[in-house]
């Protein structure tokens, strides 16, 4: 059986090797071929180009790259329509994803699954059916979306999130890596400003200002930052002149970061899947982003709920604190920063929820997700 996947980002790259390593435990007679970073060509994958190149963005940060993103859209689906898969599976990043999957089914009967099902429920309710004659069947990560895809006619199964099965530092694990690197006494900080160059080149001059503000409100305090493997160098250089030292996790450093989010007091992070990497490891969070001034205009406006951050939504609370868009203000967020180190016991029942109903304790969602692919084939 031949499989193609595609993946753009960090995240993503996490999805597709647990659907990968599901799909081979069900199907061991596969071949992979794809979009994807280190974790899925660790299982298989030929990428047939670096996945950093279609990781972007914000309106105006994919308008700057839209004619390099459309010569790889147009490339991935020329290479579908030429290998002939059973199915495409293309994992979130829709404004890639949605174009090549219109591209082959324009010119194809080849099956077309998109796993992380589109945030209609957030904000441009309308993308459900844009998605009809386009995508067969959608795999969903949250337990409250299927029935905004089935609503349009599309196909759609809950497989849950593989963020629950991934390993977690032990209490002990932690305490010896935090007291080798010299961070016993004091609180210690996660910096995590995001996986993709666009939004780190944001949010870092952001969080420079929050950590300058933090050190002289909270002397003692540490800032660790676990560098994405994409943006490691440009990381390295951005924090080498902050105002007080940041130690930078190296992206191939697993179990250094795995120890970092379970020894931390507390994490400063972009809005997105970190936040339950956070919750799965009990680290309290304040969830910081912002964009252009012309995507913030037009998102702002069309969103649909009051909180962006997946450990408030999935369990249905307000208890981890967010600064969107113009509230984004170091000002502000040192407040944030520092409310939650007094008070860290705040978040801690909304994690364990989070966890729980994203499915803790069950089956692996990548084998869930190889056998939703499976059983409409």
């Amino acid at each position: 059986m031949k499989v193609f996947v595609t993946a753009g980002e960090a995240s993503g790259d996490k999805l597709g090797a647990a659907f990968m390593r599901g799909f081979k435990a069900l199907c061991p007679d596969v071949e992979f071929q794809g979009v994807g970073g280190p974790l899925m060509e660790a299982e298989g994958l030929v990428s047939i180009f670096p996945m950093d190149e279609i990781s972007i963005m914000g309106i105006v940060e994919i308008l700057k790259e839209y004619k390099a993103l459309r010569r790889r859209i147009r490339q991935t689906a020329d290479h579908v329509l030429e290998w002939r898969p059973d199915v495409v599976v293309t994992i979130d990043l829709p404004e890639f994803s949605l174009r090549v999957n219109g591209l082959i089914k324009a010119a194809s009967n080849i099956r077309v699954v998109h796993y992380v099902a589109p945030t209609v429920w957030a904000w441009r309710p309308g993308r459900a059916k844009k998605m009809v004659g386009v995508v067969d069947q959608v795999l969903a990560l949250l337990p409250f979306e299927p029935p905004y895809m089935e609503a349009v006619g599309i196909a759609c199964d809950f497989v849950g999130h593989p963020v629950v099965l991934e390993p977690v530092a032990t209490v002990e694990e932690a305490e010896e890596w935090r007291a080798e690197q010299g961070f016993a006494e004091g609180d210690l900080c996660l910096v995590l400003p995001g996986s993709r160059r666009s939004e780190v080149l944001r949010l870092l001059p952001i969080f420079r200002e929050v950590v300058a503000e933090l050190i002289t409100r909270r002397p003692g305090i540490h800032f660790v930052l676990p560098a994405g493997r994409a943006v490691e160098t440009l990381v390295r250089e951005a924090v080498a002149d902050w105002p007080v030292p940041v130690q930078v996790i190296d992206s191939k450093d697993v179990p250094g970061k795995r120890a970092a989010f379970r020894a931390a007091d507390v994490a400063l992070a972009a809005s997105g899947t970190v936040s339950l990497e956070l919750a799965a490891s009990g680290c309290p969070m304040v969830i910081a982003y912002d964009m252009s001034w012309l995507s913030r205009q037009v998102i702002g406006r069309l969103l649909l709920v009051d909180t962006v951050t997946l450990v408030n939504l999935v369990s249905e609370t307000r208890a981890v604190p967010e600064f969107i868009g113009k509230n984004c203000v170091p000002s502000r967020i040192c407040e944030g920063v520092l409310a939650v180190l007094d008070h860290p016991e705040g978040q801690q029942a909304a994690m364990d929820l989070t966890m729980e109903r994203l499915g803790r304790d069950g089956e692996e969602p990548g084998l869930r997700a190889a056998r939703a692919v499976l059983n409409k084939l």
